[in-house]
């Protein structure tokens, strides 16, 4: 293997694939054989799929992501009669998010006729799975893998499914990466690298349905921890990887999706959106998208939070707890939940609990103690039990809930604050070169 790839490299891999005897017959072989020479920024090498995708490359659009009226106009596209779109697109939103199937084949009420035009001109295929991990406690983890729109090489996320029970939550995130950089998590250490489209945030929920036996017909892995009733995906957090209102669009088609009566049919209440304090963006995700909000905030005083949380520089205490004062719907019986992870000797003091009651005053509020979950080149430690529940008890005792997270998936790192995946944006000089040769290699076998 390589120590280094430069562009000239890149070049040089071209030339030798355009030279090459040995037919390639599958864009993913390609796409394996760059990757088995190419080193991962980082110094790891790629990792092959769990579960491959061959459309991973292809550039074929998706169906999965579309409103109804984009569905509708994609349909038209490849001539679909106008009289009939109305009755196509309700025909494949119930096979997509009612049934859950990833292969046109299976919509068997769907003329064969236009299941091919469907294939030759779409996608509904599920990212691939570059691994997956469960822990001692039954949390899960996957390693996802989506198209490089824009990064230069296809790009991975991770994705949290949490059961308890009597639900089950799935953790999802909203960006390759992120721009936030919180001192205390993971995710900071990770350079953004792009947005996630609404296809692929979606596409987070569909893949934990079927790996989980969700959708009809769906079967769980033995001995999978999951609720004993209902579904096995009851709750949707957007927690993940990235800051969801710095991807507003796609976040609130997604989610307006996965919350239709006629489809994935999850309820607004059981769908939370976690910022870190976007205070433009907070009124419309209550206005426009209608699900519970979650604020990450971990400290009561400007001066801590500009070092914990540096979007408090742009958007101060102030301005966003006005923010969660005016959010739509905000009643006792739809409160927002603060966030609040518990450091050891920086924001644990019952002086700290005593201005975090003051600052949320008249405010529906709960408050979600976090046992920080440490990782790899952290300086934080978590709060001693025993100041965690001091914390607790006062807070509790000024009128408001303040349970205390149980830590899930530490030993995958999969715990709150714990995401992260080695994507990272190529150099434009890299990424032109790369994207020449998987072009030329794309013809091959044309």
């Amino acid at each position: 293997m390589r120590e280094k790839c430069s562009a000239f490299d890149f070049l040089d891999m071209q030339t030798i694939f355009r030279l090459s005897d040995r037919p390639v017959v599958r864009c993913m072989e390609r796409w394996d054989n760059v990757m088995s020479v190419m080193q991962a920024p980082a110094g790891l090498a790629v990792k092959a799929p769990l579960i491959a995708n061959s459309d991973l490359m292809s550039g074929k659009p998706s169906l999965i992501g579309l409103t109804r009226e984009e569905m509708g106009e994609a349909l038209a596209e490849i001539g679909v009669p106008q009289k009939q779109v109305k009755m196509r697109v309700s025909q494949l939103w119930n096979w997509l998010y009612v049934r859950g199937v990833s292969d046109f084949d299976n919509m068997t009420n769907v003329a064969k006729e236009l299941r091919e035009k469907l294939k030759a001109a779409f996608t509904i295929a599920r990212p691939e799975i570059v691994e997956e991990q469960i822990s001692n406690d039954g949390t899960r983890k996957w390693l996802m893998r989506f198209p490089p729109r824009g990064a230069g090489r296809p790009v991975e996320i991770e994705m949290v499914y949490i059961p308890e029970e009597g639900r089950g939550t799935l953790c999802i995130s909203s960006q390759v990466g992120c721009s936030l950089t919180c001192s205390f998590c993971h995710t900071g250490t990770q350079r953004l690298v792009r947005n996630l489209t609404a296809e692929e945030i979606l596409a987070q929920l569909l893949l934990a349905r079927d790996r989980l036996g969700d959708f009809p017909d769906g079967s769980t892995p033995v001995g999978a921890y999951v609720p004993s009733e209902g579904r096995k995906v009851s709750n949707i957090v957007m927690m993940g990887m990235g800051e969801p209102l710095y991807n507003f669009e796609h976040v609130k088609t997604a989610l307006l999706i996965a919350t239709d009566g006629d489809g994935l049919s999850l309820s607004k209440r059981r769908v939370t959106l976690s910022t870190s304090g976007v205070v433009p963006e907070i009124f419309r995700t209550g206005d426009e998208i209608g699900v519970m909000l979650a604020i990450s905030l971990h400290a009561v005083r400007d001066d801590l939070r500009d070092m914990l949380v540096p979007i408090n520089k742009k958007y101060p205490l102030k301005e966003l707890i006005e923010a969660c004062r005016n959010y739509p719907g905000l009643s006792n019986a739809r409160r927002i939940t603060f966030e609040y992870v518990m450091l050891k000797d920086v924001n644990d003091s019952l002086e700290d609990a005593k201005m975090l009651v003051q600052l949320l005053k008249g405010v529906p509020a709960k408050i979600n103690l976090i046992p920080f979950n440490p990782w790899p080149g952290t300086n934080y430690q978590c709060s001693d039990w025993a100041q965690i529940e001091k914390f607790a008890d006062f807070i509790n005792q000024a009128g408001y809930a303040s349970p205390i997270r149980t830590p899930r998936g530490r030993d995958i790192l999969a715990a709150c604050g714990q995401l992260k995946s080695e994507s990272e944006r190529m150099r434009k000089t890299e990424r032109l070169a790369f994207e020449a040769m998987m072009i030329a290699n794309h013809g091959a076998d044309d």
